[in-house]
């Protein structure tokens, strides 16, 4: 009995066994399978993805490669090689082949767009408006490689300077004269140079773009006016005000001490009469200041020579403030997004740490659809500074007297208000309502006629 227990359990010993390596090699086997699925279905994925972006680049490419004369050429090679081939035909064929050969032969002219070392340098990077600009390219041959003629294109604003570039050998240099004509006040961007490959036929065209680019400021025209020392427009800076405080030049009277007063001030003779502690009480000295308001809003102007006059009349008496070393704020109304006009008020500020900030900044002033009114502005530049002696509002010939007067009501009222309404089909006037001097130009020269007659009355 016991031998016949053994074998039985020696005998389920292995079947069980062979069950579990069985088992075992088959679970191993659908694990490989698995992960054979996977990295042939990642790699599938990759493979495709690859495949994808590779066409993405290489529509790209055509698009910005191939011109309409060359995707004609095209269709007509493979039109005509499938027709000629289907049908026998031999003049399809031949037309096919020829337009192949045609595309073929148009592709070498691509090579060393980027070859080339362009520098680009201007003689002036600010300029009056009305005036040109002139300067230099400088196109040399970096490559190894002979550089087959080519082409540069250099945008200037809304324009286009093209120069032809020969044929260059390896390390060999061309300069080109640059002369950009008369361009209006703004700011122009210069650049980027462009180098253009293209066959002769016009079938591919081949760009590359440098990123040296160069922003020229185009001033606004500017006239010499009087000086804000004198005249209409006085200084009066270190006269003395109304106000009082302990510390000026102007003596006004003797009070009692008060907490917080300074020791310095105290006047001792006073002191030893009433045998109570007693300070000098002096008059606030003003500190002039000037503010320029201009109005940028569209309906404000009849058209955009007005405008460009009074962004000239604007910057004429910004500049002879700042070289007056007044203090000087130059103000106008700034772009307000369209949902949320009405409850937005914003104006923008001017640079004046400089006459060149300064033109600058005007050279930059656009006229403005969504923004606000003069008055508006007015009544902002008013609560941004309290204390201005005299404050210039420049506007156009569409804005009547009676909102020129409610813009002058923003300001305090020892302020002196001068506005100047510029339209170019009146006569040069000064006027004087309620305390406004009203002054219109026709011309920029008029403003400094005008300042001059003010300062001789």
């Amino acid at each position: 009995m016991n031998t016949v227990d053994s074998r039985l359990t020696r005998t389920s010993a292995a079947s069980s066994t062979t069950t579990s390596s069985r088992t075992s090699i088959t679970s191993t086997t659908s694990r490989r399978r698995e992960r054979a699925i996977v990295r042939a279905a990642v790699r599938t994925s990759i493979a495709l993805r690859a495949t994808r972006e590779a066409l993405v680049a290489a529509v790209r490419w055509a698009g910005r490669t191939v011109r309409p004369a060359g995707a004609l050429v095209v269709i007509a090679a493979t039109a005509g090689l499938i027709v000629g081939i289907a049908f026998g035909w031999v003049e399809w064929m031949v037309a096919g082949v020829v337009s192949a050969l045609l595309v073929v032969m148009a592709v070498p002219f691509l090579f060393g767009a980027r070859a080339y070392e362009v520098d680009l340098t201007l003689t002036h990077e600010r300029v009056v408006a009305g005036q040109g600009v002139t300067g230099q390219i400088i196109v040399r041959n970096d490559g190894r490689r002979v550089a087959l003629p080519g082409r540069l294109d250099i945008p200037v604003g809304r324009g286009l300077v093209e120069f032809g570039v020969p044929l260059l050998r390896p390390g060999s240099t061309v300069v080109q004269p640059l002369e950009i004509p008369a361009l209006p006040r703004g700011v122009v961007r210069v650049g980027p140079v462009t180098t253009v490959r293209s066959d002769p036929v016009g079938l591919l065209r081949r760009e590359h773009a440098f990123d040296d680019v160069r922003d020229l400021f185009v001033h606004p025209r500017t006239t010499a006016i009087p000086s804000t020392s004198a005249g209409l427009i006085r200084d009066l800076e270190g006269n003395p005000t109304r106000r009082l405080v302990d510390s000026d030049m102007s003596f006004h009277a003797i009070r009692e001490y008060a907490p917080g007063d300074s020791q310095r001030q105290v006047h001792w003779k006073s002191t030893a009469k009433t045998g109570r502690l007693m300070v000098r009480q002096f008059e606030e000295s003003r500190r002039s200041r000037m503010a320029v308001v201009l109005g940028v809003a569209e309906p404000e102007f009849a058209d955009a020579d007005e405008f460009e006059l009074a962004v000239s009349a604007a910057a004429s008496l910004g500049l002879r403030a700042v070289r007056d070393a007044r203090d000087l704020d130059i103000v106008s109304g700034s772009e307000i997004p369209r949902v949320v006009r009405g409850r937005l008020r914003a104006i923008q500020h001017i640079a004046t740490v400089s006459p060149r900030a300064m033109l600058d900044g005007f050279s930059a002033i656009t006229r403005l659809e969504n923004t606000m009114p003069v008055d508006e502005v007015c009544r902002l530049a008013a609560e941004a500074n309290e204390r201005l002696s005299i404050a210039f509002m420049v506007v156009g010939s569409t804005v009547p007297l009676q909102r020129l007067r409610q813009a002058a009501l923003a300001f305090p009222a020892d302020t002196a208000l001068v506005a100047v309404v510029c339209d170019e089909s009146a006569h040069p006037r000064m006027r004087v309502l309620s305390g406004l001097s009203v002054l219109t130009i026709g011309t920029l020269d008029d403003l400094s006629g005008l300042l001059a007659r003010g300062a001789a009355s």
